[in-house]
């Protein structure tokens, strides 16, 4: 009974926290000018997002207020799996350090090539070719389509 009353609290105190952060959201979002559909403002964004937030934590907090039907053999928790935590955070940080240095593509390649090996089922090949895949996909929406000034490769 103890574990229940635990998973409704954490479920209360993530729907809280939703709830507080997309009403801060909205918050800054009403300091800029949001616009309309058509001419989108520099507010809206946030204001979308804020809007969401609020609503999956009125979410969350339904369902930590409905019944929950607790298993007698539930199984254990797994353990954190720290090797793809390291690596989604480690293909993050060099993503930025050689997308400063390096540019677009080779930042993009790494950020996905590491992040793709803190799944132990990836081998080096499978995570190359994924990389190579989304750095093509990356630059062709970013830098074709979206024409985000970023470089695509930065010497020196």
């Amino acid at each position: 009974m103890q574990s229940k009353r635990s998973a409704v609290r954490r479920e209360a105190w993530a729907a809280g926290t939703m709830i507080v952060l997309g009403l801060g959201a909205i918050a800054q979002a009403s300091t800029y000018t949001l616009g309309s559909l058509d001419r989108m403002g520099p507010g809206m964004f946030p204001a979308i997002l804020g809007v969401l937030l609020v609503l999956l934590g009125l979410a969350i907090a339904k369902t930590a207020t409905s019944p929950v039907v607790v298993e007698e053999d539930a199984e254990e928790v797994a353990p954190p799996e720290w090797r793809g935590w390291g690596c989604i955070i480690g293909g993050l940080l060099s993503f930025i350090l050689i997308g400063k240095f390096g540019g677009l593509v080779p930042a993009t390649f790494v950020l996905v090539f590491i992040s793709a090996m803190g799944d132990r089922q990836h081998t080096w090949r499978s995570a190359a070719i994924l990389a190579a895949g989304v750095t093509v996909l990356g630059v062709a929406v970013f830098s074709w389509a979206l024409q985000l000034q970023f470089p695509l490769f930065r010497w020196g």
